[in-house]
């Protein structure tokens, strides 16, 4: 399967529960932080979510 690289690029401060839980169920710990994921519905469903919050760095 394909992969995708999402950095971090803003914080989950003052963001709703589900979001916060949504950033930390695909990996990120820290702010600018690079993650690479597999590419399946349940992944790009979770960065639809938090969309504002990450930066899609390469398909």
């Amino acid at each position: 399967m394909s992969t995708i690289k999402i950095k971090l690029v803003k914080s989950a401060i003052k963001r709703p529960a589900d979001q916060k839980a949504t950033i930390q169920a695909l990996g990120f710990r820290r702010l600018n932080q690079v993650i690479e994921k597999e590419v399946t519905p349940q992944i790009m469903g979770m960065v639809n979510k938090v969309k504002h919050l990450i930066l899609v760095v390469e398909q």
